[in-house]
């Protein structure tokens, strides 16, 4: 199961430069990465191959962050589908910490979320073990 982390960094030019820099000096190999940012903050969700050097990459840094074990669901890819998983999960009281599109298939979408209570979420989307379902 991949392993993502969530990131606040600042949002000004070079700070994901000066991030990706450092996980390059250290070694750490990114898998997948998605950013956005709104006003003084940006937000960053990577999944590395290496969460000790990630952790002590971040530390280094001083940047808050959250990591997990990524929940994988198969979203369908129609309007409302990423809004169904939502509110599945809101219903459970379950919050979304992250989420990334890591893969796509006809008619699907191959999502990780990263959850403040994964089996709690798990159990929401009908998911009994760690494999992906559709919902």
């Amino acid at each position: 199961m991949p392993r993502q982390f969530v990131i606040q960094i600042d949002n000004h030019p070079g700070e994901l430069a000066h991030l990706t820099r450092a996980l390059a000096a250290r070694g750490v190999n990114l898998h997948c990465v998605s950013c956005a940012g709104a006003g003084p903050l940006a937000c960053c969700l990577i999944v590395p191959d290496d969460f000790d050097a990630m952790r002590e990459v971040l530390r280094g840094l001083g940047h808050a962050f959250i990591e997990g074990d990524a929940v994988m669901v198969d979203v369908e890819n129609r309007p409302g589908g990423l809004a169904d998983v939502a509110e599945r999960l809101a219903t459970a009281g379950v919050n979304i910490l992250g989420t990334l599109c890591v893969g796509r298939r006809p008619g699907i979408l191959e999502m990780a979320f990263t959850v403040d209570d994964e089996a709690k979420a798990r159990r929401a989307l009908g998911l009994d073990a760690p494999a992906a379902v559709a919902v």
